[in-house]
């Protein structure tokens, strides 16, 4: 049977740390006093040191968010249309810079046969999976698939359906695109828990190459599973500003619980201390947390993603990716690893690999 290989991963955020930015703004949405202390200790614990946006902020004397592209104007945040005018605008930028770096020379790129993209925080048509042929000059029978709101696990199934594509056509060579731009979906809240939601997210693109080329990571299997009567804990809904991210704070605890009943699903019946490679999502501080517990695993074991969440925070279906590249850094030959991933449902997507 052909096995499908991760090749190589490549990566790109943009310009702008905003973080720091952020927080100071987020305080002025909230009362001084109670909630106003917590934000500022859940910004302590959130383990998160920076996140880059396409928005740049600009320093104002009242702690009120400014930014040049005059997106977000407190009092007056912006329509939907607005903020889909500014994904178009930057969503390409990125992708860009992310297939520049994948670096595939004039052969790889006339072997290209199918591009997949993911993304939840914008959509437009043509779009990227068009903007990606047109800049690499792929042939133009290639073969497109783009996969749209399925939020922070999207990668997963990216490469599952690249995974499908190999095993049924042996010489295909897959072009993979995760890009989010998570903050142009900022709200003007005093809900603390929709701030501190807003607290983890950012903006980055993973471009990847998938093919049976036995070089990288190889894939060996997937398993998706849902949590009962949690569908109500990660919502994403297009609203008149923007698209409205509910991600309740129980979500760390359930996942914890589901993950002590359904591990040795994950793992396949091996031991999870078994595996040396654990790519999990960070989706936050609390959600590594929880799966560290539930698995059992040591405190080292989700180093790498630890690494990303504080470079990056949670850049939505792009993260994982991250995650996978710097374990392909090191990954020594016959290590066994897991990427797993969190979203709406609840569910968690799950991949088997070694290192090749």
């Amino acid at each position: 049977m052909t096995i499908a290989y991760i090749n190589r991963i490549a990566t790109s955020v943009p310009p702008h740390d905003v973080h720091r930015a952020f927080i100071d703004f987020a305080e002025t949405l909230l009362p001084e006093g109670t909630e106003r202390n917590l934000f500022r200790r859940m910004v302590r614990m959130s383990a998160i040191e920076h996140r880059y946006s396409f928005l740049q902020p600009i320093a104002a004397a009242n702690g009120k968010w400014n930014d040049a592209a005059g997106l977000y104007t407190p009092g007056n945040f912006p329509s939907t249309a607005r903020r889909m005018e500014a994904f178009e605008r930057f969503a390409p930028q990125l992708a860009r810079c992310a297939l520049n770096k994948l670096a595939l020379n004039d052969e790889e790129k006339r072997a290209i046969t199918h591009v997949i993209v993911t993304s939840c925080t914008g959509l437009y048509a043509p779009g990227l999976d068009f903007d990606t042929v047109e800049h690499l000059g792929l042939s133009r029978s290639v073969e497109r698939t783009m996969i749209g709101f399925m939020g922070c696990y999207a990668a997963i199934n990216a490469l599952k359906s690249a995974h499908h594509v190999v095993r049924s056509e042996p010489h295909a060579k897959i072009l993979i695109l995760n890009l989010e731009l998570c903050t142009l979906h900022m709200q003007e809240t005093a809900n603390l828990e929709q701030i501190l939601s807003f607290l983890l997210f950012a903006d980055g693109c993973a471009a990847c190459l998938v093919s049976a080329n036995p070089a990288g990571l190889a894939i060996d299997s997937f398993l998706a599973l849902q949590i009962p009567a949690t569908s109500g804990l990660i919502t994403w809904r297009i609203r008149e500003l923007g698209f409205d991210m509910h991600l309740s704070g129980q979500v760390p605890a359930e996942l914890r619980r589901a993950l002590v009943e359904i591990g040795s699903a994950i793992t396949r019946g091996k031991n999870p201390a078994s595996i040396e490679l654990w790519a999990v999502h960070p989706g936050g501080r609390t959600i590594l947390d929880g799966v560290e517990k539930g698995l059992g695993l040591s405190s080292e074991a989700l180093a790498d993603s630890r690494a990303i969440l504080a470079q990056y925070g949670n850049m939505s279906s792009a993260t994982v990716m991250f995650v996978l590249q710097q374990m392909m850094r090191r990954a020594q030959p016959g290590q066994q690893g897991c990427a797993m991933s969190f979203g709406p449902g609840v569910t968690a997507e799950t991949m088997l690999f070694h290192a090749a």
